[in-house]
């Protein structure tokens, strides 16, 4: 998949989720703003309560978006017959897709009323999502092939001499103007960091580097290198290569913070899905059944 085509599959999911969410809004917002003890007067009542033809519905909705949002993105990580069926990382998009709109679904659902067994479904599916935006961020800062597979340390290094060979090879830059400008990014500065320290030092770097690409900018023209396109060919690759030092350096941090990430993230998972399904049962055998 092509950066423009990756482009319009992410601006998909936008879309279509800010498009749902804000038509749900637009058009229940007179319902759920009334106080619980108002909503059954409302001409809205029979469609939007937990058991209406369209609350009922997209609580059947969200429910089945995140079940098919993990069981596709589980069989397509662990089969290795269907390595070759899409990169795992537009995979992952998809599952976060589902597993973030589907919520949001079941949330309405609820009609923003929850109690008993139901809350506690309903507080381990927002610490699913929670502790999901978590594992997407530590997800990122481990390098991976273009195939979505986690890269060994050889094989970041290998990565990262590439971009130095580009550097030097395709555009003729001096070794100097290359250790000068990665001086301030070096990987020792990175070690045995914690979570929050990570996230402090991914910030200052932001902001040290916008104060150094002007510095390289005059650096290269001065070297002799005016054109436009070059300098900010170079200035991209410069980027990738401190952001791959950058995941060099913590690359033991978050892979240790991933293996904790997975201690969290499952059992909320797993408690949420079993309750669902008892509430699914439940709400089958009283004969709240849907269009049906």
């Amino acid at each position: 998949m092509n950066k423009t085509l990756h482009k319009l599959y992410i601006g998909l999911f936008f879309l279509i989720g800010i498009t749902s969410v804000g038509l749900l809004l637009y058009n229940s917002y007179s319902y759920y703003s009334l106080p619980l003890t108002e909503r059954v007067f409302s001409n809205h009542h029979g469609l939007f309560k937990p058991s209406g033809e369209i609350g009922h519905g997209l609580g059947i909705l969200g429910t089945l978006m995140m079940i098919f949002g993990v069981a596709l993105y589980m069989v397509r990580k662990r089969t290795r017959k269907l390595f070759q069926l899409g990169y795992l990382k537009n995979w992952l998009e998809f599952h976060i897709f589902l597993c973030t709109l589907g919520p949001i679904f079941v949330l309405f659902h609820t009609a923003f009323k929850f109690g008993g067994i139901v809350a506690v479904s309903f507080w381990s599916m927002v610490a699913v999502v929670a502790s999901g935006v978590i594992g997407r961020f530590i997800y990122i800062q481990i390098p991976r092939s273009i195939q979505g597979q986690e890269l060994d340390f050889k094989g970041i290094q290998e990565m990262d001499q590439a971009l130095s060979v580009r550097l030097s090879n395709e555009f003729k830059l001096s070794s100097s103007l290359i250790d000068t400008f990665e001086h301030h990014f070096k990987i020792e500065k990175y070690a045995g960091l914690s979570f929050s320290k990570s996230l402090s030092v991914m910030m200052s770097d932001y902001f040290a580097l916008r104060k150094l690409i002007p510095q390289l900018k005059k650096s290269l023209r001065e070297s002799g290198i005016t054109n436009s396109h070059s300098i900010k060919e170079i200035i991209k690759l410069f980027k990738a290569k401190i952001t791959l030092t950058r995941r060099i350096g913590l690359l033991r941090t978050m892979q240790r913070l991933f293996n904790y990430w997975h201690i969290v993230h499952l059992p909320f998972a797993v408690a949420m899905f079993v309750i669902m399904v008892i509430h699914v049962i439940v709400t089958i055998v009283f004969g709240y059944k849907w269009i049906f």
